[in-house]
């Protein structure tokens, strides 16, 4: 299990490192580096997801490993309250960048091995802290240094804890 300490709050997942192991170890990893001490939620779209893991507060994109497989194809679902990978439209694109979806998005899911259809792989879910999220998901967004849908103000992840379950 991983806690985020955000300035928020705190919000809690559990990684699936049965169905999606590849994702799940590139999360945990990033995690135990410290990668995403430091970082803010930087896109919040209300009704839809909260995107954190990848900029400081001063939106500064930080360097990160190598992309990861897209495990979308495992059967994992963006429901409500699953954490899933960000990435560009390239499907093997994901390296550091995480949403949380704050509804039900079937059309994240995978639906075929093309650009279009392999979706956006889900590789475990919240279990503390949606209070949290819902909160993030209401705050006043703007355009920021050419991004969209930017926390006015900075929801930092100060924190970033490695339970054992």
């Amino acid at each position: 299990m991983i806690i985020f300490t955000t300035n928020l709050g705190d919000i809690e997942f559990k990684l699936d490192f049965e169905t999606t192991p590849v994702t799940a170890k590139n999360f945990l990893q990033y995690c135990q580096d410290g990668f995403y001490e430091g970082t803010i939620f930087h896109r919040v779209i209300k009704g839809f997801m909260i995107q954190g893991g990848g900029f400081t507060a001063k939106m500064k994109e930080k360097p990160t490993q190598a992309p990861i497989v897209n495990e979308a194809n495992k059967g994992l679902k963006n429901k409500l309250g699953t954490i899933a990978m960000a990435r560009t439209d390239a499907p093997h694109s994901a390296t550091a960048q995480f949403f949380i979806n704050v509804a039900d998005n079937d059309f994240l899911d995978h639906s075929k091995t093309t650009n279009a259809g392999w979706g956006y792989c889900v590789f475990g879910e919240v279990i503390a802290g949606m209070d949290i999220i819902k909160q993030i998901e209401k705050v006043r967004t703007a355009r920021v240094a050419g991004h969209e849908d930017v926390p006015f103000e900075p929801i930092i992840v100060e924190k970033v804890t490695i339970k054992s379950e």
